[in-house]
């Protein structure tokens, strides 16, 4: 992560409590060039996956990597026209799935979706850390993907993700370079409870 970075944004997004810098750091630009991401740079981000926790260790998690055309075209068009309109120029694309089902017995595994969660925020930190964006996306149709990629019914598809090293905001529409900016988030005080449940949301 360069280090002017990691001075900017502690500006851009001050900690209350002391944490890692990356964590910071990371956020989800829309900005990619068209480069290619080095085969030794994906594979770091799915190293990092896979050494996410998991329910018994399942390690639900699955990541389809597309980064060839036809294979590109095809998960480009299972996005909404929003994404497309940035997402288009990335070199690779993922798809982040989960099995359902244990190994084992084959029993439902209800924490698949969560576990493929945990893994991807992984996935996420070690390309900050590598200077690569890495955006995921909620904006794309499940069954497109399915039908393209032939993916079973069954299992969980929950996040389309561009790869690729940032470019300048330039590069993006007005009303893009617009949200081209890291997000805050809410008061800490907001997310936890201290013993006793009194969420209004």
């Amino acid at each position: 992560m360069d280090k002017e970075w990691e001075k900017e944004i502690s500006r851009i997004r001050p900690d209350a409590h002391a944490i890692n810098p990356l964590i910071l750091a990371r956020w989800s630009p829309r900005a990619i060039l068209t480069d290619p991401v080095p085969e030794a740079d994906l594979l770091a981000l799915l190293e990092a996956a896979h050494w996410a926790p998991s329910c018994f260790n399942e390690q639900p998690w699955r990541f389809l990597v597309v980064r060839q055309e036809p294979f590109l075209m095809r998960l480009r068009a299972c996005l909404t026209e929003s994404n497309q309109a940035w997402a288009n120029r990335a070199p690779v694309l993922l798809a982040v799935l989960s099995v359902p089902n244990f190994a084992l017995d084959g029993r439902p595994n209800r924490w698949h979706a969560f576990d493929a969660g945990t893994a991807w925020g992984y996935l996420a930190l070690e390309a900050c850390r590598r200077g690569l964006v890495a955006h995921a996306m909620g904006g794309f149709s499940q069954k497109a993907v399915r039908e393209a990629f032939h993916v079973p019914e069954d299992w969980g598809v929950h996040a389309l993700v561009a790869v690729g090293y940032r470019a300048d905001a330039e590069t993006l529409t007005p009303e893009q370079r617009e949200r081209e900016q890291p997000t805050q988030r809410k008061p800490l005080n907001e997310i936890w409870a201290d013993g006793e449940f009194f969420f209004n949301s």
